[in-house]
């Protein structure tokens, strides 16, 4: 059986640009990518807390160290500059590989600069 589960996520990252006629994508900081394991072209699946749009995109490569999040395209559409969004990647793996797998999960600061890492996330308590 081949299961879906989360490979990477940045948690809480600010849009800092939406580009209507750019190419679509999502740019992610390169620092940000290297953190979270997403890698460049791949497949991604936006969150925006602020308005609860979820739109799936792929990933392109920002400049590292500069914090840019940047929805482009048809996305631009889903999110505005200031929205706070997740972004996610996927993998499918089998059984024996989903029990050792560990999710590499960042937070971020408003400013889009890595806080700390994870690679679980804590039971929600009642």
């Amino acid at each position: 059986m081949q299961l879906t589960l989360l490979k990477g996520k940045i948690h809480r990252a600010s849009v800092t640009h939406a580009e209507l006629h750019y190419e679509g994508s999502c740019a992610i900081d390169a620092n940000l990518l290297e953190l979270s394991g997403i890698r460049e072209y791949e497949r991604i699946e936006i969150y925006n807390i602020a308005n609860g749009k979820r739109f799936a995109t792929y990933a392109i490569r920002a400049e590292a160290g500069s914090g840019i999040i940047s929805v482009n395209g048809a996305a631009a559409h889903q999110a505005g500059v200031g929205d706070l969004v997740i972004i996610c990647a996927y993998a499918g793996m089998d059984e024996a590989e989903a029990a050792a797998f560990k999710p590499r999960l960042v937070y971020v600061d408003r400013e889009n600069r890595m806080t700390h890492t994870n690679d679980a996330i804590p039971a929600q308590a009642a």
